[in-house]
């Protein structure tokens, strides 16, 4: 069995999986790392091999409690991939799109897949039918949209995620719901067309926090998998074990 953590900016994200069965999927805040780790150990023991993805330093602590429990594998630009990477400069290339990479390069071989991550920042990563990463684009996401107009103004709201019921807001807040939600809409729409154009037969994965939320307003044929990450990870482990 492999466990799969995956550190965020304030959660933690963990997965076992068995072979490439998905048997646990948790979140819990950073300060509970030991008590989660002690408890899915308790439950699933056949665990052997583990591996981190962290967006920030990781702490030494946090590598020494893992080890403790079974082989550990830290995720970093040194890590062994199964792709032809073509970034010009993989050394900044984030971890968590390395794993996405990662997980279109396994699901769907010689296959032209462009994967859409709604996290902190809205991901674009491209791995064409030669199985080479091409890089894509980063933007702004939903929360970091939101706020950028409550800080860098004096009359705007700090506003959550929420649906809308028309394009034509007739509030503060009912417009800054749709410029968020209407402006991230047809950004993706746009992008899709633009990929859409120069690869053939396109497979598009939109993952991440808000993939649901967004799925359902996107008028192109897509896929929505919020676990993308996860497996991506996971294949990653297996891939450098040994």
């Amino acid at each position: 069995m492999n466990l799969v953590v995956d550190i965020g900016n304030s959660r933690i994200k963990y997965a076992v999986f068995d072979r490439k069965k998905l048997l646990v999927d948790q979140q819990s805040r950073q300060e509970q790392f030991t008590t989660v780790i002690k408890g899915l150990f308790e439950v699933y023991p056949k665990i052997n091999n583990a591996i981190i993805a962290s967006v920030k330093n990781l702490p030494e602590q946090t590598f020494k409690v893992l080890s403790l429990f079974c082989k550990v594998h830290v995720l970093s630009h040194t890590s062994k991939i199964p792709y032809k990477n073509s970034y010009a400069s993989p050394q900044t290339l984030g971890i968590d799109r390395i794993a996405l990479a990662t997980a279109a390069f396994y699901t769907y071989p010689a296959t032209n897949v462009l994967v859409i991550d709604m996290g902190t920042c809205i991901t674009y990563d491209m791995v064409n039918d030669y199985g080479e990463y091409l890089g894509g684009a980063i933007s702004p996401g939903v929360d970091m949209r939101y706020k950028a107009m409550h800080n860098q103004t004096d009359g705007l709201p700090q506003l959550k995620l929420a649906p809308i019921l028309d394009t034509i807001g007739n509030t503060t807040e009912s417009c800054m719901h749709s410029g968020v939600i209407n402006g991230i809409s047809l950004e993706l729409e746009g992008a899709i067309a633009q990929y859409q154009q120069r690869f053939k037969h396109l497979t598009v994965i939109l993952t991440g926090g808000n993939a649901q939320f967004f799925a359902k307003r996107l008028k192109n044929s897509i896929f929505a998998n919020s676990k993308f990450l996860l497996e991506g990870l996971n294949y990653l482990l297996e891939y450098n074990k040994n």
